[in-house]
């Protein structure tokens, strides 16, 4: 229930009603606010170019990602495709052995009219949905020749197996349909990131352009200190454990004799695995400087994981199409552990790819409008690195 209880508060009367002074104060307010809300944007309000470059970053990562998803849908397409074909020739096939032993029938039938003996319906035969229902109605089956009934068994089984393959090649062609207007979706929404990038970094200023360049050079330098690090502390790690193999070896007793088969064989190991990695480096390096194109796999483009991929091939090793494919494949190992050829991948979405070559540094297919290069594999920050794989 409302107070009935008088009070003469000090204020302002505003249209025949007292209002106290603070509720004064708030109508000036909101009057002040509603007047900034329907004035023009202000020059300040433009996104500064840090806020420029995390939009654009998040663009082609988004891009990137989209990337993945149609080489994805991309090779799932082909896959039906190969089905969808060899459904068709199955089908060719098996119709035209059905119109040999429809033929044969005619023949059976034909003979019989010209001796004047008795013969089956065979037109109808030839035109009965079920072949086999008419034989059971009529019980013409005991009037045939054993030759006779080879044919029809023939025909029959020919028949079944025909209906069936074309209903198997009219699924997969549906299927093929749907794959094929998913990765026409994909390949829009890949467009749509890059366009809207362009966008954003076509309306900066040449002044803005340079501080752009000039943030981007900082993360870099940032970056090439990381991976100097990371080269330290493995060199640290590698002499450290260099110098208890040494002391192992110098033990006596068969703890000694252990030790070194067990030495033998991860040697052998490592060994197997540098050779291939020396390959697929090696062929990484001739693809610097190549442009990256979203969807490619070489051998004058690439995106991350074609490029990845035709790298390792190169030293024997296939590997998936995909980013999530690649990363299941192999061994994971821990970013301390990281050997020259392993495979980085990088973001929550693993949609980004690099071949790692040592000391910090791997060579990817960065982004659209950017070229294969040799880059820290912290040139995002390290938060951004999901997982390394050795995948031979």
């Amino acid at each position: 229930m409302a107070s009935h209880r008088k009070w003469s508060p000090t204020g302002t009367r505003i249209a025949g009603i007292r209002t106290p002074a603070l509720a004064t104060a708030a109508l000036t307010s909101v009057a002040l606010l509603s007047q900034t809300a329907n004035a023009a944007p202000s020059a300040d309000s433009k996104p500064s170019i840090e806020e420029v470059e995390k939009k654009v970053d998040d663009l082609y990562h988004q891009a990137e990602a989209a990337t993945e998803k149609y080489n994805a849908t991309r090779e799932k397409t082909a896959q039906q495709r190969k089905r969808v074909d060899s459904l068709l020739d199955d089908v060719a096939q098996r119709t035209e052995k059905l119109n040999t032993a429809r033929e044969e029938l005619g023949s059976f039938a034909a003979a019989q009219y010209r001796t004047g003996a008795s013969a089956p319906d065979t037109a109808t035969l030839l035109l009965a949905d079920n072949p086999q229902d008419y034989f059971d109605q009529t019980q013409l089956m005991d009037r045939l020749t054993s030759r006779q009934k080879v044919a029809v068994d023939d025909y029959i089984t020919e028949q079944a197996a025909t209906t069936k393959k074309r209903a198997e090649a009219s699924q997969s062609l549906q299927t093929l349909t749907t794959t094929q207007s998913a990765l026409k979706t994909s390949k829009a929404d890949v467009q749509r990131k890059l366009a809207a990038a362009r966008d954003l970094l076509s309306k900066l200023t040449a002044e803005e352009k340079a501080r752009l360049a000039a943030i981007e050079k900082k993360k870099r330098e940032a970056a090439d200190r990381k991976a100097a690090e990371l080269a330290q502390q493995q060199a640290a790690a590698e002499k450290k454990a260099q110098e208890a193999a040494a002391q192992q070896q110098t033990g006596s007793g068969t703890s000694g004799t252990t030790g070194s088969a067990g030495t033998s064989g991860s040697s052998a190991t490592d060994s197997s695995y540098t050779a291939k990695a020396h390959k697929a480096l090696a062929f990484a390096r001739t693809q610097v400087g190549k442009p990256y194109v979203w969807g490619a796999t070489g051998p004058g483009s690439y995106d991350c994981s074609g490029l990845t991929q035709a790298s390792w091939k190169a030293a024997g090793v296939d590997l998936p199409r995909t980013t999530w494919d690649q990363v299941n494949v192999g061994t994971t190992v821990p970013l301390s552990d990281i050997k020259p050829g392993d495979l980085v991948f990088f973001y929550d979405d693993i949609s980004h790819v690099g071949l790692y070559v040592g000391n910090g540094m791997m060579i990817h297919a960065p982004k659209p409008g950017a070229y294969v290069r040799e880059e820290s594999i912290f040139y995002g920050g390290e938060s951004i690195i999901h997982s390394v794989v050795r995948p031979a």
